[in-house]
């Protein structure tokens, strides 16, 4: 597995992170023993970096990763590098932006708990909350670092703006930011400053939350408790028009010899900007076809080929964590 120092945290980390999103209940049922499996098998391949939160399911998401690491978190914490996420709160009205002083504390510990560790290697605000000075959260974070619960501090979803503001308390060592073919508005300003800034980047949804897969038809059906049930990126004319480029970029990965998936994977890794991409996986079978992608160069003319392919796709979002 290649591996990438995550920018200026200094964390030395595999260029593919395991991520857990799909462990928390967003994405429907799943069979927990496969998962705990997927898991081991990540960590048998070379990844030593996993990415979680406490907004996947509350605690779900973090005690599944625990119980699946705990040979490491128990024997041998240096192996491995457990990122995770708070300033999340779910409410009576739904989910909302909570990055105050008070939660984020509560959080912290909750995620310890959760993950059964001492400590977290990277921590990241989830989400920028505007009802929050900047302040007192960057603050709030600098004192868990003091405490030794964090040893480093991200955010996830942050312009640039926000970031320098973030940065005037304390440094932004880390940037989770959504990336995949149907979705690149990071390039524009985003990428350039965190290069130069030297910020590690790591990127989600590089498969775009199973669209670039080449599993998904115009006829496929999500479970009523999988959040792509109910959003438009994934039904309509726009769903469909973009399956077409898919098969096109299936076209291209066959040609290449690699699978659709390990294309788009690896599309997002050739950007000198991203550090790693996080791909969350229940099924081994799956979570070796992604890991592959590491080991994938893509050609300047294959570059030039995806953008052209692309060329008639359609943008899309993923979802706002106030609508999942």
């Amino acid at each position: 597995m290649k591996t990438s120092t995550l920018g200026r945290s200094g964390l030395h980390v595999s260029r593919i992170a395991f991520g857990t999103w799909q462990l928390g209940g967003d994405w429907g049922s799943f069979d927990e023993d496969a998962a705990i499996a997927t898991i081991r098998r990540a960590l048998d391949l070379g990844v030593n970096f996993f990415d979680t939160a406490q907004g996947y399911g509350f605690g779900a998401s973090e005690r599944i990763l625990g119980k699946a690491l705990r040979r490491e978190l128990m024997h041998d914490r240096d192996r491995i590098v457990i990122a995770t996420k708070g300033g999340l709160r779910l409410t009576d009205a739904g989910l909302v932006r909570d990055a105050s002083p008070e939660w984020l504390r509560w959080g912290v510990d909750a995620s310890l708990n959760a993950l059964d560790t001492d400590y977290v290697d990277l921590y990241q605000v989830h989400w920028p909350d505007p009802a929050v000075p900047v302040c007192e959260t960057a603050g709030a974070l600098a004192d868990l670092v003091t405490a030794g619960k964090i040893r480093h501090v991200g955010v996830s979803n942050y312009d640039t703006a926000q970031m320098d503001e973030f940065s005037a308390t304390l440094p932004v060592e880390t940037l989770q930011p959504p990336y995949h073919l149907f979705r690149r508005e990071i390039e524009a300003e985003v990428l350039p400053y965190c290069r130069s800034h030297d910020i590690g980047v790591l990127v989600y949804g590089p498969l775009a939350h199973g669209l670039l897969t080449g599993t998904l038809t115009a006829n496929t059906e999500f479970a009523h408790d999988d959040w792509r049930s109910k959003s438009s990126v994934f039904s309509g004319h726009t769903y469909r028009g973009n399956l077409h480029v898919v098969a096109e970029l299936e076209r291209l990965a066959t040609d290449l010899g690699i699978t659709v998936s390990q294309l788009a994977i690896a599309w997002t890794l050739a950007h000198p900007g991203v550090h790693v991409a996080i791909v969350g996986a229940r099924r081994v079978s799956h979570l070796e076809d992604s890991i592959g992608a590491a080991d994938v160069s893509l050609a300047d003319a294959d570059l030039d080929h995806i953008d052209k392919i692309m060329s008639s796709a359609t943008p899309v979002a993923g979802p706002s964590p106030e609508s999942v």
